[in-house]
C-alpha cells in the first residue's frame, strides 16, 4: 500500500515566499517537497529553513555532476544541510559516484544530521530517443537507464531518479533495497508539459515506483490542497 511520503511535490518557484505559501496551502496532506536549482539559488538556500520549521521532508534536487573531487565536496556540504535526500548524475562515472557516497557519509557524521538518501539521476525524463541520440547516447532510453542504475547500485548509492516507465525494469534487474524516485508523473487530468516519458500516479505506484514527484498539477492548481489530495487518492493513500 502507498503512503503519504511517496508523494514529493516539486516547488517550482523562483522565491521563498511563493514556495512556502504553497506549502502552507497544502497543509498536512503533503509531507515531502523537492527544492530544485532555481528555487535554491534564488532563495540563497533560505527555503530549506522554512521547510524545516514546518516539519517537512526535503529532497534537494541539485544534480551534482563534475569531477570526483568537486562532487565529493558538494555532497559533503549537502549532507550537512539537514536535508532528507539529494542527488548527483550517474553519468559522472563510477569514481565520482563512490566519492559522492563516501563524502555523504562524512558530511552527515560531521554535522550530526541523519545521513540523507543519496540518489543518482539516470536519464532526464525530458529526453526521448531522438534527444538521447543527439547527445551521443547509443541505444534506447531503457538500456541506458538500466546501465546507469546498475552503476549506481554498484557504487553503493541508495537509488536512482528515473522515469516511471523504467522503474519496474530497475526493480526487477537491480538488487534490493534500491529506491526509484520518479519525476514526469502526470495525473490523467493534467497536461504533460515538457515531460516526455510519463505515467499517472496510479500507474507509477502499481509499477513499483518508490516515490513520485509531481509539480505543476499541484502547484499551479487553483486549489493545491485539493489537487494534492486527488493525487494521493490516485496513489491509493
Amino acid at each position: 500500500m502507498a503512503n503519504r511520503e511517496q508523494l514529493i511535490v516539486a516547488l517550482d518557484y523562483d522565491n521563498t515566499a511563493d514556495a512556502l505559501a504553497l506549502v502552507d496551502r497544502c497543509g498536512g496532506d503533503v509531507i515531502y517537497y523537492k527544492v530544485g536549482l532555481e528555487l535554491f539559488l534564488n532563495s540563497k538556500g533560505a527555503v530549506l529553513e522554512g521547510l524545516k520549521e514546518r516539519c517537512k521532508k526535503i529532497f534537494l534536487d541539485l544534480k551534482f555532476h563534475d569531477i570526483p573531487n568537486t562532487v565529493a565536496a558538494s555532497c559533503r556540504w549537502a549532507a550537512g544541510l539537514g536535508v532528507d535526500m539529494f542527488n548527483v548524475h550517474a553519468s559522472g562515472g563510477a569514481d565520482m559516484l563512490c566519492r559522492a557516497r563516501e563524502a555523504t557519509d562524512e558530511g552527515a557524521a560531521k554535522s550530526g544530521f541523519k545521513r540523507p538518501v543519496l540518489l543518482a539521476v539516470t536519464i532526464l525524463t525530458s529526453l526521448d530517443q531522438e534527444a538521447l541520440s543527439q547527445v551521443g547516447f547509443a541505444g534506447p532510453p531503457d538500456e541506458n537507464v538500466l546501465r546507469l542504475a546498475r552503476l549506481t547500485h554498484d557504487a553503493g548509492l541508495d537509488g536512482v531518479v528515473c522515469s516511471s516507465k523504467e522503474a519496474a525494469m530497475i526493480n526487477r534487474e537491480v538488487p534490493k533495497p534500491f529506491l526509484t524516485v520518479c519525476p514526469g508523473i502526470r495525473p490523467k487530468w493534467a497536461q504533460k508539459g515538457d515531460q516526455r516519458r510519463v505515467m499517472s500516479p496510479a500507474e507509477a505506484i502499481t509499477s513499483g515506483v518508490g516515490a513520485i514527484v509531481v509539480g505543476r498539477p499541484i502547484t499551479r492548481a487553483k486549489d493545491p490542497q485539493a489537487a494534492a489530495r486527488r493525487v494521493l487518492a490516485e496513489m491509493g493513500v
